[in-house]
């Protein structure tokens, strides 16, 4: 697996583990740590919402 793939393959498992604490606690582990809509959380979530596009692709890599 290429590094920028392992990368985004961590950033979207972070973000899905804060989805998972918001749904069932109604607490955002990213704010909780950066600060609401901080200028770091939104880069966070940023880098987690191209990671989550960029994992669309090992979707289709052939193996």
């Amino acid at each position: 697996m290429k590094v920028i793939d392992t990368i985004a393959l961590i950033l979207v498992i972070i973000g899905a583990v804060n989805w998972g604490l918001i749904g069932i606690f109604s607490f955002n582990l990213v704010d909780a740590i950066f600060g609401a809509m901080s200028l770091f959380s939104r880069i966070i979530y940023t880098l987690v919402g191209i990671s989550g596009l960029w994992c669309i692709k090992l979707l289709f890599d052939n193996k």
